[in-house]
């Protein structure tokens, strides 16, 4: 080791009792054993470890060793974990979110079990003992302090609550990643009732914890040094129809401002992860709003623009996972955001009291919506999961105002997005509050049943599907259940004959 790399890892791990415990992948991955319970850092594919889950997947792949294990994460990882792992057979158990190919059709074939979760849940589960013990958690790090403990990357999520439940931590220290992380995180975990305080925080702005994760030295067995970047996930370019759903989104909340519904700078935004929510934040640098804030999971490329452009002057979330070109420009840029951004735990970002207190206006993407509000978000056809419910549920429950956007046909029109019924319900019409195609928005507060359906046909559905809807909408009120119509034999049949034909039409 010449003296520059030592130099750097001295100024990486300050401790010197730690940096003797610097091994390499392979040796760290040893302390792995079949039927553990492994909890990784990391959300949305940002700050999650890398160098040891790849060399335990090798492990299996090249020795043939026989592990399975229960993964706990923040939320999707990188592909070194759910795609490595899943490829040679490691994931027994997932939970809460993901987002890969591979896994997602081992979770649909049932060789591996999921549990999806709001992700405000999952620490309060650990917390609570629910969930089986963590024995190791793999924490990606920047740095590590004096005292021993953790400088995080640019992925909290449940990082803080991993390190104090497990009995053992691994950490890899990221020499890709700029110092300039550091002072970004703002630390604060809840106690477990009836000890829980009321959390002081009253503004996005405002922070209240550490810059640094609590860690017991004794914790750590290993530390790897890496060197190689989150494999963020690429944004499709704004099309003409998410520019026309931002449009309208956009539009809507100039009415609520002229209503004197919403101040002029608005209320906390948050996002949903995707491209038609990046969409939407892209409209609004355009926009004539200023002084915006942001309270939300993850900031994407355009929320980063919102704050260069100084439309936004804050975003708190609980990671950074912008497209591997914009990941690159914003570690360049990393000073200027330095004051900008505060990435906090996920039981924090997510909390239902900070968004019912702060007013969020909450902006999430549906998969198929139906004609009375409800949202599914989650499964294909009603039994093939998709992604998760992630924290789309956290925020539209507790939401000042809660919208949904989603194109309004999919498959080139083979699919409508709205139908009679879903097939699968994550948003209950109680929480969804406002719809977004590039047809147009429908404001459902304080609508009945019927009343939201008319407006949902009239102004969000396709063309081509809009009289098909209609008509059904006549037929089951005609034919009894007033409050809410149905004909409970054909409500589910679009699903039915697109799975039988290819075409809802």
């Amino acid at each position: 080791m010449n003296i520059s790399n030592m130099k750097d890892i001295k100024e990486r791990i300050r401790n010197e009792e730690i940096r003797e415990k610097i091994t390499n992948d392979f040796k760290a991955s040893l302390l792995i054993k079949d039927g553990m319970t492994i909890a990784v850092s990391g959300f949305t594919p940002s700050g999650y470890p890398k160098a040891v889950p790849m060399a335990l997947a090798n492990r299996v792949k090249k020795n043939g060793d026989e592990l399975r294990l229960n993964l706990y994460s923040g939320a999707s990882l990188g592909p070194e974990i759910d795609k490595a792992w899943t490829e040679v057979g490691i994931i027994s158990k997932r939970l809460p979110y993901q987002t890969t190919d591979e896994l997602r059709h081992k979770i649909n074939a049932g060789e591996v079990e999921y549990l999806d979760m709001h992700l405000s849940h999952m620490p309060q589960y650990i917390n609570y003992d629910m969930l089986p013990e963590i024995d190791i958690a793999i924490v990606e790090a920047v740095a590590i302090t004096e005292d021993g403990f953790v400088i995080p990357t640019m992925g909290i999520g449940n990082t803080p609550t991993f390190i104090e439940k497990a009995k053992q931590v691994i950490i890899e220290i990221n020499l890709a990643k700029p110092l300039g992380y550091e002072g970004m995180a703002d630390i604060y975990t809840t106690k477990n009732p009836p000890n829980r305080k009321p959390i002081p925080l009253n503004h996005s702005s405002e922070r209240i914890g550490t810059h640094y994760i609590s860690c017991e030295k004794e914790k750590i067995k290993a530390i790897v040094l890496t060197h190689t970047q989150d494999k963020t996930r690429d944004l499709t370019g704004v099309s003409p129809v998410s520019n026309r759903i931002s449009e309208n989104i956009i539009s809507f909340l100039r009415g609520e401002v002229k209503a004197n519904r919403l101040p002029s700078d608005l209320l906390p935004l948050q996002s949903g992860v995707g491209s038609v929510a990046n969409a939407v934040f892209y409209g609004l640098c355009h926009s004539e709003f200023e002084n915006l804030t942001c309270y939300t999971e993850v900031v994407q490329d355009s929320m980063l623009d919102l704050l260069r452009c100084g439309k936004a002057k804050i975003a708190s979330a609980t990671a950074v996972s912008p497209s591997p070109e914009g990941l690159y420009k914003f570690e360049k840029e990393i000073e200027f955001f330095k004051d900008k951004i505060i990435l906090r735990p996920q039981e924090i970002s997510n909390n239902p009291e900070i968004i019912r207190r702060l007013g969020v206006i909450a902006i999430n993407t549906a998969m198929e919506i139906d004609i009375y509000g409800n949202v599914n978000s989650t499964h294909l056809m009603g039994t093939k999961i998709m992604n998760g419910i992630g924290g789309s549920g956290d925020f539209a429950r507790n939401a000042a105002i809660s919208i949904f956007a989603t194109e309004s046909i999919a498959k080139k029109g083979a699919i409508s997005s709205i139908v009679p019924m879903v097939s699968h319900v994550d948003h209950t019409e109680h929480d969804v509050m406002v719809i977004a195609t590039e047809q147009g928005y429908a404001d459902l507060r304080g609508l009945s049943p019927k009343e939201r359906a008319l407006k949902i046909i009239n102004q969000c559905v396709h063309p081509d599907y809009r009289p098909l809807l209609m008509d059904y909408f006549h037929r089951a009120f005609s034919q009894g259940g007033k409050h809410t119509p149905h004909i409970l034999s054909e409500a589910l049949s679009w699903h039915i004959k697109y799975m039988e034909t290819g075409s809802m039409k």
